[in-house]
């Protein structure tokens, strides 16, 4: 969302108290730096289809001018630490969730641009086809975006995020947060409520590990961030509840919206995100890893380029942090690509 838009919700995000201090795993990890983006973006999410990470759509402010709004895709093989570009979204989106299926990739709601504004969010959505171009499915039953999806079998599972608050639908004020879970049953073409999240939230990260769906970290309009974290075990529909993602020293902060998120080795690693604070705010720098079996988070090495809004996904030995913003808000989208292995 753009500066001007953001400072409506700055009132409530104040700074936080510092938490205890929170132990660093011992493990060698680090981040290293891979082949950038052809071209800057942020607001983006990622998936792994036919060997490579995609990456859709996207946002570039440039001051005061509207949103350049991205129709293009671009296509990561980490093992040629290359890009190419796949075909173009039908249409332009901001915030377009991308998510991979049993067999095939969805791009899923976001906003776009209409008469109403460059926050018109969305209920389209499309399955690229032979690889070749967008087609249409089932869209779903309201707009919904800033949400996190999970290929989860044969069905797609978006959660989370933000729907307009009335008839307004057209600026970031008339989003409001849901707690929505939609199922969209690939076989059948269609999209059923799940049970709802515990905390309706927007800009969280999510990742599937273990036999079960990991939502963490977000924000809402009126509370600012939250590290919260909640599991979704599909086998029993159920929800449960974990510990939160630690208290940011470095901003005396909440770790909350537009971080990113993936799994790997039986673990989560969260990174990246904004805060704000009146006059201003920032990105955060940390990367924080979390051990299921003790239910605890540590501090991982901080990222070589903080960003939010940026996109995350695992393949191989290593976690891949695409784009994003550099700066808090809407400026300063990167072509950044670093890899994070542990």
């Amino acid at each position: 969302m753009t500066q001007i838009d953001r400072r409506s919700l700055l009132a409530a995000a104040g700074a936080a108290l510092l938490a205890p201090a929170v132990p660093a795993f011992a493990q060698e990890t680090g981040w290293t730096t891979r082949a950038a983006m052809p071209w800057p973006a942020q607001e983006i999410y990622c998936a792994v289809h036919d060997g490579k990470i995609v990456t859709a759509g996207g946002l570039v402010a440039h001051g005061r001018d509207p949103l350049h709004i991205e129709d293009r895709v671009a296509r990561y093989d980490p093992w040629a630490d290359r890009w190419d570009e796949g075909p173009k979204l039908p249409a332009p989106r901001h915030h377009p969730m991308l998510i991979a299926g049993d067999v095939d990739l969805y791009a899923v709601g976001g906003y776009a641009r209409s008469e109403a504004g460059e926050w018109t969010n969305t209920t389209t959505a499309w399955v690229l086809s032979e690889g070749t171009h967008w087609a249409e499915v089932a869209p779903l039953p309201s707009p919904q975006a800033e949400a996190v999806g999970v290929g989860w079998g044969e069905t797609l599972h978006l959660i989370t995020g933000r729907t307009p608050g009335g008839e307004a639908n057209g600026n970031w004020n008339d989003q409001v947060d849901t707690d929505r879970h939609l199922i969209y049953r690939i076989g059948d073409d269609r999209w059923e409520e799940g049970r709802p999240c515990p905390m309706a939230r927007n800009s969280a990260a999510a990742a599937a590990m273990e036999g079960a769906i990991w939502v963490a970290g977000g924000r809402t309009v009126s509370g600012g961030g939250t590290g919260r974290l909640d599991r979704y075990t599909p086998s029993e529909d159920r929800w449960d509840t974990l510990a939160p993602i630690p208290l940011s020293e470095a901003a005396q902060n909440q770790v909350g919206g537009g971080l990113a998120m993936a799994a790997l080795a039986g673990r989560l690693v969260a990174f990246g995100g904004e805060w704000f604070q009146r006059g201003g705010g920032g990105v955060f720098v940390e990367t924080w890893i979390y051990d299921p079996m003790p239910d605890r988070w540590g501090r991982g090495p901080d990222m070589a380029t903080p960003r939010h809004g940026l996109a995350a996904a695992a393949y191989g030995d290593a976690i891949y942090a695409i784009a994003g913003g550099s700066v808090v808000s809407g400026g300063n989208a990167s072509t950044a690509l670093e890899a994070f292995t542990l």
